[in-house]
């Protein structure tokens, strides 16, 4: 007998929402295709739908950019105190020899809710009343590469699934011929940690993040073979397709059905793709909001085509944009490396998200903008002046969502050194995304090697003081 729910689409039962008959058409699709019972994992309701995270690898100074502190302009070039550096862990520099370091940036608060914003990102300055800034960030590595890894998978070892997996493995996609969860690069090389940063780890290969690459193909060997027709081409994806449900009908190994869902979806992008990426049917209005300039690479193009790929239905869009690892440079004092990265991000950050507020998805799309990890109060002790790495104290913020508008969350001491109240760590943000989901992140298991694994692992909690 064929199941009640077997005529429903995908995407049909996706917009019907995360309660009621939608929350149990969308566990019977999930178990259906491998993807385990999640229905167990989601809350009665969901104000986010997608993520778009703006991760800025290498980690900027909130010093510089969101945290002003009168006292340590004050301290400038004094000794930290030894309350302070007692048993502190810092990447480059010895916290009994290190001196207090103030910033040359000015600062101004900007909108009804008055948050202070540098003179380095004047754009994102102008919507201040759009975000909910989180300034009492804690992480745990002190090393760019776990750091990264434990942001994005919450771990700082390899061998565990990224954010962005576990979101499509407990929601699926609402995109039809798009992957559901998407990475976009710019800036240098990098970022430090590679795929696994995306990557499925031991949830089924189809939730991993896909890469677009810059420039030529979005996606490697997505154009068919030189001389291979249409035709020959759907006779190879049928009989590998026959190959792998007698596979996995043998073997019970859903990585079989795994396989047919990925040649499934990779003869779809063949089409989808290209209109994607081809953006002449923008207008000049919105490439101007963006900064888009001439259209080449870029952080600002990204950033356009991850509203491009929520509009399409895609789960999480993650967009890293390199180089933010400054640790000072010679007569600059944090000065034109910083400013160059700023000014590739302000215009189309604050763009994304106005765009997204004036097509109607900023309300349930979640914006997350920042880095790994924070920079020190303190210089190094080296020929020029800059920050260390910081796991004590930093800067993010969100937008869209669900998330409170024009609110600020936690607060630092007088020298930004660690929170004195509202500190919350990375497992708190992923729980707290994820709740904005309609995933509840105690719930939200896999077993793997006889335990049931979770992107919070044994920790997290919701922050209900950032929440609309």
């Amino acid at each position: 007998m064929t199941h009640p729910l077997h005529h429903l689409s995908r995407r049909s039962i996706l917009r019907a929402g995360a309660s009621g008959i939608g929350a149990l058409a969308l566990g019977d699709l999930l178990a259906r295709d491998g993807l385990a019972d999640v229905r167990h994992a989601q809350l009665p309701v969901a104000k986010a739908k997608r993520v778009i995270w703006l991760f800025m690898a290498g980690a900027p100074s909130q010093l510089e950019l969101f945290e002003p502190k009168e006292t340590l302009q004050r301290l400038d070039g004094q000794p930290l105190p030894p309350s302070l550096s007692a048993g502190k862990r810092f990447a480059f520099i010895d916290g009994e020899r290190a001196k207090l370091l103030g910033t040359k940036r000015t600062f101004t608060r900007h909108g009804e809710c008055g948050a202070p914003v540098s003179e380095l990102l004047p754009n994102i300055a102008g919507i201040v009343d759009k975000l909910c800034f989180l300034r009492g960030m804690q992480a745990k590595e002190i090393n760019h590469g776990p750091a990264k890894l434990f942001m994005n998978t919450g771990s700082g070892q390899f061998g565990r699934p990224s954010m962005g997996a576990w979101s499509l493995y407990g929601l699926g996609s609402e995109a039809e011929d798009l992957p559901g969860f998407v990475v976009l690069r710019s800036g240098g090389r990098g970022p430090r940690g590679g795929a696994p940063l995306w990557g499925n780890a031991f949830l089924p290969t189809n939730v991993a993040g896909t890469p677009f690459r810059a420039q030529g193909d979005p996606v490697l060997d997505l154009a068919s073979p030189e001389g291979v027709g249409a035709d020959e081409q759907s006779d190879f994806f049928d009989a590998v397709g026959d190959l792998d449900r007698i596979a996995a009908d043998r073997t019970g190994d859903p990585a079989f059905r795994d396989r047919v869902k990925t040649y499934e979806l990779a003869h779809k992008m063949q089409t989808s793709t290209p209109d994607l990426i081809d953006l002449s049917g923008e207008t000049q209005e919105t490439r101007d909001l963006y900064g888009l300039g001439d259209g080449r690479p870029s952080f600002a193009r990204n950033c356009l085509l991850a509203r491009r790929l929520v509009e399409r239905g895609s789960r999480f869009v993650q967009l890293y944009h390199t180089d933010w690892d400054h640790h000072g440079d010679p007569g600059n004092h944090l000065g034109k490396p910083l400013e160059q990265r700023c000014k590739e991000v302000d215009r189309a950050t604050a763009g994304l998200i106005l765009d997204l507020e004036r097509r109607g998805l900023l309300e349930d799309t979640l914006v997350v903008w920042g880095g790994e990890f924070g920079r020190t109060p303190l210089g190094e002790v080296r020929d020029f002046v800059g920050r260390d790495h910081h796991v004590s104290a930093f800067t993010l913020f969100m937008a869209g969502g669900g998330i409170k508008p024009g609110h600020s969350y936690g607060e630092t001491d007088e020298i930004g050194f660690a929170p004195v109240q509202g500190a919350m760590d990375v497992h708190d943000l992923h729980a707290t995304i994820l709740h904005q989901l309609g995933l509840d992140h105690e719930k939200l298991t896999f077993r793997f090697q006889g335990r049931d694994y979770r992107l919070t692992d044994v920790h997290g909690r919701v922050i209900r003081d950032v929440l609309a």
